[in-house]
């Protein structure tokens, strides 16, 4: 049985000291960085490591969810905007701005086959909802185009976000290619 007591406060200072080293880690050197190294940025030993995160899996899946749910409370927000294009458009440059230098969440997206803790999956789809509650505001209100579906949207964000990964040819610009992107989305007229 799961032990649901909150943790005391050393321990809750620990385990979001290793969630602000990994975050740095895997968005410096992707997921190839040890878990020890980990724990040593953390400082904290590897004992409190595994304590809290029994694999390198379970950690980076914290780092995501932290991540995503960050995302998606940000895209919530933005729905009260005054300018629903600009608040669409605006966050899909943050998104690329939040994930293009950092290697893990591109990482995440190029294994593609790599299966996802449920409570990660449940955040993944929350932002993806989010999103597609912006893009459905800024084509009511005439900004974007109608025939652009959620699934156009987050294929055309994942294509960017590939194409900037570490390791490809380092000359797509990030802003050029929001820029790209944006003006396609743009409804004419």
């Amino acid at each position: 049985m799961t032990d649901l007591r909150p943790l005391r406060a050393d321990a809750r200072r620990n385990r979001q000291r290793l969630l602000d080293a990994a975050t740095a880690a895997f968005a410096a050197d992707g997921l190839s960085v040890p878990l020890d190294e980990i724990a040593r940025r953390a400082a904290v030993g590897p004992g409190t490591l595994y304590r809290h995160f029994p694999t390198k899996e379970a950690l980076f899946e914290a780092v995501l969810h932290e991540r995503l749910q960050r995302l998606a409370n940000e895209a919530q927000a933005l729905r009260a905007g005054a300018d629903p294009g600009t608040a669409l458009l605006g966050f899909i440059g943050r998104l690329v701005d939040e994930a293009a230098p950092k290697r893990d969440l591109v990482d995440a997206l190029a294994s593609g086959g790599a299966e996802m803790s449920a409570a990660l999956a449940v955040t993944a789809a929350q932002l993806r909802r989010e999103i597609g509650d912006l893009l459905a505001r800024a084509q009511s209100a005439g900004a974007i185009r109608d025939d652009v579906t959620i699934a156009d949207l987050m294929a055309l964000i994942r294509g960017i976000l590939f194409a900037l990964r570490p390791g490809s040819d380092g000359q797509t610009n990030p802003h050029r290619a929001v820029a790209v992107l944006c003006d396609g989305l743009r409804a004419n007229g």
